[in-house]
C-alpha cells in the first residue's frame, strides 16, 4: 500500500491535490470554527450558492470564472452583512434573496455566453484532482492571510463569535472585524470550490468543526481539532477517490461524515 501511495505521489496533479487538501483543512478549520460558533451556517450556505452567479458572469465576460466568483461572492457577503445590520429586513430573508439572485444570474449568464456551454460539474461537485497551480497559489495566499488575521485579532474574533455585545462594551471595532471575516468566508468558499464544489462545500465548514466541538468547548482547541479532522477527511477522501475512481468531492464528504460518526460514538 505504501509503495502504491508513493507511486501516485510522484504525479504532479496528485501533489497539487494533496497540497490543496492540506491548505483547505487549515483554512476551513479556522473559518468554519467561527461560522459554527456564531451559528452562521445558513449565511455561509447562501454565500456558497451566490458564488455561482460570479462563475456565470466570469464565463460571459471572458474572465477566469473563479475571479468572477470571488468578486461577486465578496460583494454579496458584504451586502448580506450590511442589510442584516440595518435590521429593516430579516436576516434569513436577505440571505434567501442573495442565494436566489446568485443562482439565477449564474444560469442566465451561462445561457447567454456564446459558444459551447462549459462543463459545470467540477464547480457544482468539485474535483480536487484538477486544481491548477494558480488556484493552489491563491489558496495558499488566502490561508496565510487568514492565519495572520486570526493571530492578530484572536481575542476580538473570540469575543464577537460568542458575545458581540460584550465586544462592543470593550470598544472593539466589531463591525470592521465582521466585514473582514465575512469577506474571508466568501473567499474561502470560492477558493475551496475545486475541493468539494458549490453543493458540498458547506460540509467542509461544518462537519469537522461540529465533530471537534464534541471533544472540547474551547474556541482555539475546536479550531485545531477541526483542522486535524478535516485533514484526515480530505486526504482520506482524496486517496479513496483515486483508488475507487469516484468523484473526489463526494469521497471527501463521505470520509468527513464517517469521522463525525466515529467521534460521536467515541464521545458517547
Amino acid at each position: 500500500m505504501a509503495m502504491i501511495f508513493m507511486e501516485i505521489l510522484s504525479y504532479r496533479f496528485f501533489q497539487f491535490a494533496l497540497a490543496a487538501a492540506m491548505l483547505t483543512s487549515i483554512l476551513c478549520g479556522l473559518i468554519g470554527t467561527y461560522i459554527v460558533s456564531r451559528r452562521m451556517v445558513f449565511i455561509s450556505g447562501g454565500i456558497t450558492h451566490t458564488s455561482f452567479g460570479g462563475i456565470g458572469i466570469g464565463y460571459f465576460l471572458g474572465i477566469p470564472p473563479m475571479i468572477g466568483a470571488a468578486v461577486f461572492s465578496v460583494l454579496s457577503a458584504l451586502g448580506i452583512e450590511y442589510f442584516s445590520r440595518k435590521g429593516d429586513i430579516r436576516n434569513d430573508s436577505m440571505i434567501a434573496i442573495f442565494w436566489a439572485l446568485g443562482m439565477a444570474l449564474g444560469i442566465l449568464f451561462i445561457f447567454l455566453t456564446p459558444g459551447y456551454a462549459p462543463n459545470l460539474m467540477s464547480y457544482l461537485f468539485g474535483n480536487i484532482l484538477t486544481i491548477s497551480k494558480a488556484e493552489l497559489l491563491a489558496l495558499a495566499i488566502l490561508t496565510v492571510i487568514t492565519l495572520a488575521a486570526f493571530i492578530l485579532f484572536y481575542r476580538p474574533i473570540l469575543y464577537i463569535a460568542f458575545d458581540e455585545e460584550f465586544a462592543r462594551t470593550r470598544l472593539l471595532p466589531v463591525q470592521l472585524i465582521k466585514y473582514l471575516i465575512i469577506s474571508i468566508i466568501a473567499l474561502t468558499i470560492v477558493f475551496s470550490i475545486r475541493v468539494a464544489g458549490i453543493i458540498l462545500i458547506i460540509s467542509l465548514l461544518t462537519i469537522p468543526q461540529t465533530a471537534a466541538n464534541l471533544l472540547t468547548r474551547r474556541f482555539d482547541r475546536i479550531a485545531v481539532y477541526a483542522i486535524l479532522l478535516g485533514l484526515v477527511g480530505n486526504i482520506g477522501g482524496l486517496i479513496l477517490s483515486y483508488y475507487l475512481n469516484i468523484p473526489s468531492g463526494a469521497a471527501i464528504i463521505l470520509c468527513l461524515v464517517v469521522i463525525f460518526v466515529v467521534v460521536r460514538l467515541l464521545k458517547r
